[in-house]
């Protein structure tokens, strides 16, 4: 599904259903040098089971034309755009990692909007380490390499289905991401989430349902990172999985479960 936000065409995968704005809409956002993709179980699931679904492609990203935004709140403010042009007037936000600050940014600046909170491999601050940003600039297949590592709990990347390796599908798709847009998108992203000041002032205006979605074995947003964030949002309720940051490929069921049964209450 093609929508133009900000004169510029975006990209929304509708989970395998036509998008119909009149049903409960959830909108999936992904983290630094991912795109769609990385919901493909959780956002087809939501979509055959009475759901209107954007999983969105963000500026620069996948199908999504134009340069990638450099600023949490600069993406929060094209998602609303994206909701407007998609006629949707309140959805649930689900975001990963960057994704989540998004979804956090854009509650604060649009709260009626915004139906349910979903933070998954979120935290706040979400500072990147001088190393890596530089590594992002410089030599981005270097530093896709070193965040694949990081994201997986497993060496080896192992996945539930015979034949697959996440560690291996991930690093494909951020290397697919380079080729598609080569202006920096990694860098841009970690820029982003690096000097992304206003989270927790737009944590403490959270009013709508929250939930947070932790990796144990998360070694780039460790769960006890997220101490600021959960304390801001006090009513949020908190589902921890055996996972890494790659939450969504390494426990794509326990992530589905916790999302749907979330948005359901």
């Amino acid at each position: 599904m093609e929508l133009i936000v900000q004169s510029v065409p975006a990209y929304c995968y509708s989970g395998g259903k036509v998008f119909d704005a009149s049903l409960p809409s959830v909108v999936f956002i992904h983290g630094a040098q991912n795109d769609h993709s990385v919901w493909a179980l959780q956002s087809r699931y939501f979509a055959h089971h009475g759901y209107s679904v954007l999983a969105v492609d963000l500026p620069g990203h996948g199908r999504s034309t134009g340069p990638a935004l450099d600023s949490v709140e600069a993406l929060a403010q094209w998602l609303l755009h994206l909701l407007d042009a998609a006629g949707v007037q309140r959805a649930a936000l689900f975001g990963h990692s960057m994704g989540s600050l998004i979804a956090l940014e854009a509650s604060f600046q649009a709260p009626g909007r915004v139906s349910h909170l979903g933070l998954v491999g979120s935290t706040y601050p979400m500072p990147v380490a001088p190393a890596l940003l530089e590594t992002a600039r410089d030599n981005e297949a270097r530093a896709i390499d070193m965040v694949n590592i990081w994201s997986h709990a497993s060496p080896f990347g192992r996945s539930a289905n015979p034949g697959f390796s996440t560690l291996g599908v991930a690093r494909r798709l951020m290397q697919r991401i380079t080729q598609i847009n080569p202006r920096q998108v990694f860098y841009t992203d970690f820029s982003a989430c690096n000097s992304y000041a206003n989270g927790e002032v737009a944590a403490r205006a959270v009013q709508c349902p929250t939930l947070f979605v932790c990796g144990t074995r998360d070694s780039m947003t460790p769960p006890k990172s997220t101490r600021l964030l959960t304390s801001c949002i006090s009513h949020g309720k908190l589902v921890m999985l055996d996972s890494g940051h790659s939450l969504m490929s390494e426990q794509p069921d326990g992530v589905l479960d916790a999302l749907f049964g979330f948005a359901s209450t």
